[in-house]
């Protein structure tokens, strides 16, 4: 059997970072540097289950840097997921650069590799990065925003 190299799909990453942009600009607002913005994450059934914690590391004209992290109720079971993501306000795109302990990502990777890394790690990075603002956008609830649909 042959086997491919998986062939980075661009087109996919930049619509997934274009969208994730927009999610972001929506659950920032008007958010500066060292601002945090804490969004009750709730389920279909109205129960809450967690929290989306979004803090304005850094801002400058051309990037935001942003960490997103989640609290819930298995917070002293499993480690809180935690990424670091830079805003490009003149491509209008949101990357993840850091997961957990990893920091930037390569478009494709061999696989096997000594990391474990999906050959398209940077992708699903930044899909679950969308599924997680789409979420809170679609369930989310803070304290300090009225309303964010």
């Amino acid at each position: 059997m042959a086997r491919h190299a998986y062939v980075t799909d661009l087109r996919s990453l930049q619509g997934e970072c274009s969208a994730n942009y927009l999610r972001l600009l929506r659950l920032l607002g008007d958010m500066e540097a060292g601002q945090h913005r804490e969004i009750a994450l709730g389920g279909a059934s109205g129960r809450e289950f967690g929290s989306l914690h979004l803090h304005v590391q850094e801002q400058a004209p051309y990037t935001t840097v942003l960490n997103v992290s989640q609290s819930g109720p298995l917070d002293g079971v499993i480690e809180a997921q935690r990424m670091r993501v830079h805003l490009y306000h003149d491509a209008r795109m949101a990357e993840v650069t850091h997961f957990q302990r990893e920091r930037h990502f390569h478009g494709r990777y061999r696989y096997p590799n000594s990391r474990m890394h999906q050959p398209d790690e940077k992708l699903q990075l930044n899909r679950f990065l969308g599924e997680w603002l789409a979420h809170a956008l679609a369930h989310g609830r803070s304290l300090d925003l009225p309303e964010m649909r």
